[in-house]
């Protein structure tokens, strides 16, 4: 198997695992916090901060690694629109995941404190899920327009 093949794989996996991870992420925590019981998600949202920290971590650090070497050996100029474009759909992707990714550790903390104290989830536990839900949409389909241009590579 040639370097070049083995490096498309890679990138095809990270690009798989920040599509997964990112929505199956959605989906516990949105069914956890649907069910309004602290317990549930401090336990959930414990599990996403694992998650997120295991796999979309990882795949953020090699998805541009790995982009950059498949367009060096392939021989495309970084100043492609459809490369460009995908880079500014990751720099906002970025934008949207790191306040994310904060938001789930404050959460999961807020959870674990309200079932500690046998309290409710807090009004602060509400806003942030508001808003890491808000941020979810753009964050999703910035990475859905980056698999588009990847596999299309159109002229733009």
């Amino acid at each position: 198997m040639s370097l070049f093949l083995v490096v498309k794989v890679l990138h095809v996996i990270g690009a798989a695992v920040l599509l997964g991870t990112g929505a199956g992420i959605a989906f516990f925590m949105l069914m956890a916090h649907r069910t309004g019981d602290a317990r549930t998600v401090a336990h959930t949202a414990g599990v996403v901060v694992v998650a997120d920290t295991i796999f979309t971590a990882t795949a953020v650090v090699a998805q541009p690694v790995t982009g950059l070497a498949l367009a060096w050996m392939a021989g495309h100029a970084l100043t492609d629109a459809w490369l460009l474009a995908s880079i500014a759909l990751y720099v906002v992707t970025g934008l949207f995941w790191l306040p994310v990714v904060w938001m789930q550790w404050r959460m999961r903390n807020l959870a674990r404190d309200a079932l500690a104290a046998g309290t409710a989830l807090p009004p602060e536990y509400h806003r942030l899920f508001r808003a890491w839900f808000a941020c979810g949409f753009p964050a999703f389909a910035a990475v859905l327009g980056i698999v588009v241009l990847m596999v299309a590579k159109p002229s733009l």
